[in-house]
């Protein structure tokens, strides 16, 4: 399944944004918001203080939650965030991007943009019964989110460092075993 652009890239966003609260955390400073917000192509208001940044980091449970949710519950969680929000869909076409979907005002705050931006990509995921693109990493000692949007569905860790680190585990265990 291939999403749109703007799915894929909500999605991907939202998953950066819980795998950011694992040790060691990684947005603690109004200045890593920035940089995350310019890496992931948020635009609309920012106001770039500690209120935005604890406005954020207090919406990642919520974000995990309906990342790791089957798929009625996680239909359920839309559903209220797109109530909450009073979210209406409409088509935009700004910048380098063609049309897409945007469901809250760009000047309402940046946490409420990035929790109804991931409910609307969401809403692809859980309509073509795909939440197996998302999973929690293969690593034992990680809790990180995985996207997998590859087309064999062969992702199975949130990061190079956890894949290397699994890696490195399985050739010792084989080198060990000779």
């Amino acid at each position: 399944m291939v999403f749109a652009h703007d799915t894929a890239v909500a999605l991907q966003s939202a998953v950066t944004l819980v795998n950011s609260d694992l040790e060691p955390v990684s947005l603690t400073t109004a200045e890593e918001l920035a940089a995350f917000l310019s890496d992931h192509g948020y635009t609309g208001r920012h106001d770039g203080d500690q209120a935005e940044l604890d406005a954020v980091r207090a919406i990642l449970p919520q974000l995990r939650e309906l990342l790791t949710a089957d798929r009625d519950r996680a239909a359920e969680l839309v559903n209220a965030m797109l109530f909450q929000a009073k979210a209406l869909p409409q088509l935009e076409r700004h910048d380098d991007y063609d049309w897409h979907l945007h469901a809250v005002a760009p000047d309402r705050p940046l946490a409420d943009r990035i929790i109804v931006e991931t409910a609307m990509a969401m809403v692809d995921v859980i309509r073509a019964d795909e939440l197996s693109r998302l999973g929690i990493c293969a690593d034992d000692d990680c809790e990180g989110l995985v996207l997998d949007l590859s087309r064999n569905r062969s992702r199975r860790f949130c990061s190079t460092a956890c894949g290397n680190r699994n890696a490195v585990a399985a050739y010792r265990a084989r080198q060990a075993a000779n």
